[in-house]
């Protein structure tokens, strides 16, 4: 056992056990569990703000990705009426040209009626006019005064009983 108290390793070894027995009744141990204890639990705590600060990230880019689809669609939806509204208006602009178109056709053909019954009235005055003074001519030339007045007064007379 002498040789026990002469070695240094023995001394150390048990100065070393006298340490922790003095860290252990002096509370050392439970100054560092607590201090364990805290770091953990502020670990733990900031664990829980970044898990709960990473949802609400993955919530705000869902709402923003729903609101870019909802954007999108709408955009699709307004582009879509755009057409539609497109098609129906030009639609409604060859019907309503082909409806100006046939007026104006109908218009034309009116005017072309008219023109051609206006000539073949004027054509029918004129060519009563010339038969009137052609007979006239005739009738001076071939016919006594006694002869034309006798044929005026027939004439006249069937005028007479026309408009009775």
């Amino acid at each position: 056992m002498m040789s026990l108290l002469a070695d240094t390793t023995f001394w150390s070894f048990l100065g070393l056990i006298a340490f922790f027995a003095l860290l252990f009744f002096m509370g050392v141990h439970k100054t560092v569990g607590n201090a364990l204890d805290s770091r953990a639990e502020t670990i733990r705590k900031e664990l829980d703000e970044a898990r709960r600060l990473r949802e609400e990230a993955q919530e705000r880019l869902a709402s923003y990705e729903r609101r870019q689809q909802e954007a999108a669609d709408e955009a699709e939806e307004i582009i879509r009426q755009a057409r539609q509204e497109a098609e129906y208006l030009r639609n409604n602009a060859k019907k309503e040209i082909a409806q100006r178109i046939e007026r104006r056709r109908a218009l034309a053909e009116r005017r072309i009626e008219q023109a051609e019954a206006s000539a073949i009235k004027e054509i029918r005055q004129r060519a009563a006019d010339l038969a009137v003074d052609a007979a006239g001519q005739l009738m001076q030339s071939k016919l006594s005064k006694a002869q034309r007045n006798a044929i005026v007064k027939d004439d006249l007379a069937a005028l007479k009983d026309r408009l009775n």
